[in-house]
């Protein structure tokens, strides 16, 4: 596997339910397997895959998965190829770990929720559900190719704070019309509080995954 990462594994022998979990720009693959034991009671086992590209943060370093260049929009070449690896690690894990696919969860935090979204719509039946916490909806995903039908049965979970000072809430409730407009099954969550998942933001996650993705309610087509 080409991408460094960590993995916290619930007891059993598996397969589990599984968040493939992407952290932020400047953070690693540490920052988000802390959640590990705390979400959906500790039931799904978390895989944080590490941003190839490293970030500068005074004497420290962090990673993160595109080049952000202040007053210009992401490169697209660039945002492709992040994209790429980080398909073909999501293609390695399922294969080294003993993971359930039937119930496979995407999550992004900040620019790893970017990620998070790209990979989703343009694979949406690979994954269970769909997580983006303090994101942006990229409005030019609505166009690229996808599976439609299975776009419009993806449980997708946006949460974000009002205080966000990083990427203000206008930008999620926009990211929110842009998803309606796909039709995709949304729940949206506002919180008071800045760029960050707090107590509250946990729980409704947890609820989210364990009646989206770990005990879903089948609905028969007639």
């Amino acid at each position: 596997m080409e991408l460094i990462h960590t993995v916290w594994e619930p007891a059993g022998a598996g397969p589990h339910p599984t968040i493939i979990a992407m952290h932020g720009w400047g953070a690693n693959a540490l920052d988000l397997i802390g959640l590990a034991p705390y979400v959906a009671e500790g039931r799904f086992m978390i895989i944080c895959p590490q941003g190839p590209l490293e970030v500068p943060i005074g004497p420290t370093r962090g990673y993160g998965w595109f080049p952000i260049r202040m007053g210009t929009p992401p490169d697209r070449e660039e945002i492709e190829a992040a994209v790429s690896s980080a398909s073909k690690f999501v293609d390695s894990a399922v294969e080294r770990y003993p993971v359930d696919r039937r119930k496979l969860a995407i999550l992004g935090f900040s620019q790893g929720g970017v990620m998070a979204y790209r990979l989703a719509i343009a694979n949406p039946a690979r994954f269970a559900g769909l997580v983006a916490l303090s994101t942006w909806f990229p409005p030019e995903l609505k166009e690229i190719p996808t599976d439609r039908e299975a776009l419009q049965r993806l449980p997708t979970l946006v949460q974000h704070g009002r205080a966000d000072d990083m990427i203000e809430i206008s930008r999620a409730r926009t990211s929110v019309e842009n998803l309606r407009e796909l039709r995709i099954p949304l729940t949206y969550r506002e919180y008071d509080c800045g760029h960050e998942i707090t107590a509250e933001g946990l729980q409704d996650l947890s609820d989210f995954l364990m009646n989206k993705v770990l005990s879903p309610i089948l609905v028969a087509r007639g």
